[in-house]
C-alpha cells in the first residue's frame, strides 16, 4: 500500500478502503488486514455503498492473512466473483547477476514523459495517465522510473520502490515491438542494481499467475513464490 499509494484512504474497523479514480484494482480495492468488531454483513454493505458512491466496483483484495478468516466464503456467497489469482514473489539480492550494458535512465521522480512512454508501451487510457502521475507522486520513499532505450528508442520501462531493505518491483514492461529480445529482464536487473546501490538487500514482486512468460523471466532473474493473493469483485 506505500508503495502503489491509493489518492485517498479510509480505515474503517480494521479494513483499510482505498480510492483511486478507478485505475488499477489494486488502488481501488478494500485490504482486510486487521481485527473486525462490527457485524460482519453491515460492513460489507457499508462497504459497498462507498463504493457506490464514488462509481466503484466494490472489490476485495483477498491473502491468507484476511481478518475475518470466513470473509472469502462470505463474499463468495454474496455473489463476489474470484479473479486474477495473484503469485507475490521474492528474491535475496546476493549473487545477483549483473545487467549487460544498455543505455538506460533511472529517474527519482516521476514525469509526464516517462508517464506518456510507458503508457504508450502498456496501453494506459488517456484518462488514467494523470491519475497514474498523481498516485506515483504520493510514494514517500526512494523511487527510480526507469527507461531502457535501444538504438535511443525507449523500449521498456519500469518501476522500483525501496523501502525497509526491499526494493519492490512495478509495472515491468517492454514495448510490443521489442518483446522477446530479452528488454525484460535487463530493466529488472538494471533495478535491482540500483536498488543493492541504495541499501536494498531484497526483493519483490506480483505477477498475475497465469501470465506464463513473466512466470518464465522472474524464476529465471531468481524469483519464487510466498503466497498468492486474489480478488472478489462484486459484479
Amino acid at each position: 500500500m506505500n508503495n502503489w499509494p491509493a489518492l485517498s484512504s479510509l480505515l474503517y474497523d480494521g479494513w483499510v478502503l482505498r480510492f483511486a479514480d478507478g485505475y488499477t484494482k489494486r488502488a481501488n480495492s478494500i485490504s482486510p488486514l486487521y481485527r473486525s468488531t462490527l457485524d460482519l454483513h453491515r460492513k460489507i454493505e457499508e462497504c459497498e455503498q462507498l463504493y457506490s458512491s464514488q462509481h466503484l466496483c466494490p472489490t476485495y483484495k483477498m491473502t491468507p492473512f484476511i481478518q475475518p478468516d470466513n470473509l472469502d466464503r462470505s463474499l463468495e456467497e454474496k455473489g463476489y466473483a474470484c479473479i486474477d489469482m495473484t503469485s507475490v514473489q521474492t528474491l535475496t539480492l546476493t549473487n545477483l547477476k549483473k545487467p549487460d550494458p544498455h543505455s538506460i535512465t533511472i529517474e527519482e521522480n516521476v514525469t509526464v514523459r516517462w508517464v506518456e512512454q510507458f503508457g504508450r508501451a502498456n496501453h494506459v487510457e488517456h484518462k488514467n495517465k494523470e491519475i497514474m502521475r498523481r498516485m506515483l507522486s504520493n510514494i514517500r520513499t526512494k523511487k527510480g522510473f526507469i527507461t531502457l532505450y535501444d538504438q535511443e528508442q525507449p523500449v521498456a520501462f519500469g518501476l522500483g520502490v525501496i523501502e525497509r531493505e526491499h526494493i519492490g518491483l512495478y509495472d515491468i514492461v517492454t514495448d510490443a515491438a521489442y518483446r522477446n529480445q530479452g528488454f525484460g529482464e535487463q530493466v529488472i536487473l538494471h533495478l535491482l542494481q540500483w536498488g543493492k546501490e541504495n541499501g536494498a538487500k531484497h526483493s519483490y514482486l506480483a505477477v498475475v499467475a497465469n501470465n506464463a512468460p513473466a512466470l518464465r523471466l522472474y524464476s529465471k532473474v531468481g524469483y519464487s513464490e510466498i503466497y498468492k493473493y486474489w480478488y472478489r469483485v462484486k459484479e
